[in-house]
């Protein structure tokens, strides 16, 4: 099983800068290339501090210019927001940028807050249907010569300019969680990223059984890879490992409050949560993401990955937004560098 690091900018507070939130990313992915983590992962996210990064593309081509070796991919693109020509071009773009080590994830989209202001009036279902037909347009503008005329999206025969470095074209990931989303991207060879959130193990199983029955429904297709998301921390002990619970505790209230998208947002940051909102969501309490995200010390992460890597999952991706400071995440990381990862027979690259 890979590893793969999904981070992005994050701030809570308007008084420390972005320029010093883009150095604190680069650290954490240059720490990520030197431990061997196949990929870091950047996605898409308009008008919140929360996670910054209103084009992934541009992170990547900087992390492009930083880097050697670690793959970099978006995770994810919001389908509903590009045009196929545009997003065909800037991948493309990237690829040659980073010398074809793009990976690019697509999904749907998952806050109202965005569909509101970039595309009022759009559902989920609205924005997966648009997910899948934007991939076969982007695949066929990379071959070249491509006309379209379909439900969201009409041009004449158009190429992308450029093409990409890897060929026939770059890994394509499709955020999936449930049946039809899985069975669309084995269906169309697509590689699939999958995230329980907090909802523990029982979904990490299911995500997988969904993934398995949609490869036995398309046995002509070669089996793709699929990459398990989770916010994963390394503790120091137990102490180190209860405070990180209460912290990762009020980051997921605070998006479970962004996804119910009910909450004032000024100047890009939520307004503060109150004792009663918090007390609202218990399926974020400390006890519950103690249970279902993986916290702990070295040997309950490895015990917990190794379950997972049993299961069939080629990629676990750590999910180390979270609110905290980036001191804390660069000890947790670590950490796993040097207390997890030789337990999957990952050295340091030569």
């Amino acid at each position: 099983m890979k590893f793969s690091l999904f981070v992005h900018m994050e701030r809570s507070d308007p008084a420390k800068p972005h320029a010093e939130l883009i150095d604190e990313l680069k650290e954490l992915v240059l720490m990520a290339e030197a431990a061997g983590f196949e990929t870091a992962w950047i996605g898409e996210h308009h008008g919140m501090e929360f996670t910054i990064s209103p084009n992934p593309f541009i992170n990547i081509a900087y992390l492009g210019a930083m880097t050697k070796r670690i793959r970099l991919g978006t995770g994810t693109v919001i389908a509903p927001f590009w045009h196929p020509v545009k997003l065909a071009g800037e991948a493309a773009m990237t690829d040659v940028i980073t010398r074809g080590r793009l990976d690019i994830g697509i999904a749907r989209g998952a806050y109202s807050y965005e569909y509101q202001r970039l595309f009022p009036g759009l559902d989920a279902w609205g924005a997966g249907q648009r997910m899948r037909e934007i991939i076969p347009a982007i695949k066929g503008l990379w071959e070249g010569d491509f006309e379209m005329s379909g439900e969201f999206w009409s041009f004449p025969s158009t190429t992308s300019s450029p093409k990409p470095v890897q060929k026939p074209h770059p890994p394509i990931w499709v955020a999936a969680r449930d049946p039809n989303s899985h069975d669309f991207a084995v269906s169309n060879g697509c590689n699939v990223q999958v995230t329980p959130l907090a909802s523990g193990d029982d979904e990490v199983t299911n995500l997988m059984e969904r993934f398995n029955a949609a490869c036995a429904a398309h046995p002509a297709m070669a089996r793709p890879d699929i990459m398990l998301l989770m916010h994963t921390f390394v503790a120091e002990d137990a102490a180190d490992a209860e405070q990180l619970t209460k912290d990762l505790s009020l980051f997921y209230c605070q998006f479970g409050a962004w996804f119910q998208n009910k909450k004032p947002v000024r100047h890009g940051i939520l307004e503060a949560l109150t004792d009663d909102e918090i007390a609202a969501m218990p399926q974020y309490a400390p006890d519950k993401i103690r249970q279902n995200l993986v916290i702990g010390e070295a040997e309950e992460v490895i015990s917990r990955l190794k379950a997972y890597e049993a299961l069939g999952y080629d990629q676990y991706s750590i999910w180390i937004d979270s609110g905290l400071p980036h001191e804390r995440k660069k000890k947790s990381l670590q950490l796993f560098v040097d207390k997890v990862m030789p337990a999957f027979g990952h050295g340091r690259p030569q």
